[in-house]
C-alpha cells in the first residue's frame, strides 16, 4: 500500500474542499493530502510561537489565535502559503494542539485581507 493512503485526513479538513451543495470534494485525494500535511505541519510548528505570544506579549489565547490567523492571511492571495479557509483550519488545529478553547466563529467567518 502506498504512503498516500496511510494518511488519515480529518473530515474537518476534507470539508474545506466540498463546495456548498456538493457531496464530494472538488479536488483529488492526493491534492487534499498534500494540503493537509502542509496545514498540519504549520499548526504543529506554530504551537511554540503561540506559547511565546501568550506569555511574552501578555495576550489572551483568543487574541493569539486571531493574530496568527491575520498573519497567515496577510500576504496577497497569489503569494500566500495557505488560503483563508486553510488558515482558519490551521488556527483551529493550533488551538486543539495547545489545549485552548476553539476561537469564536464570529472572528473566523469572514475573509481577512
Amino acid at each position: 500500500m502506498s504512503d498516500e493512503y496511510q494518511i488519515d485526513i480529518p473530515q474537518s479538513f476534507i470539508a474545506l474542499f466540498v463546495k456548498p451543495g456538493a457531496v464530494k470534494p472538488d479536488r483529488t485525494r492526493d491534492f487534499i493530502a498534500q494540503r493537509y500535511e502542509l496545514c498540519e505541519d504549520m499548526a504543529t510548528m506554530l504551537t511554540q510561537t503561540a506559547q511565546e505570544m501568550l506569555h511574552g506579549q501578555s495576550l489572551s489565547e483568543a487574541q493569539v489565535l486571531k493574530n496568527i490567523r491575520i498573519a497567515l492571511c496577510s500576504a496577497p492571495q497569489e503569494q500566500s502559503v495557505v488560503n483563508w479557509l486553510e488558515a482558519t483550519w490551521v488556527v483551529r488545529r493550533l488551538a486543539e494542539l495547545s489545549g485552548w478553547a476553539q476561537p469564536d466563529s464570529d472572528d473566523f467567518d469572514a475573509q481577512v485581507g
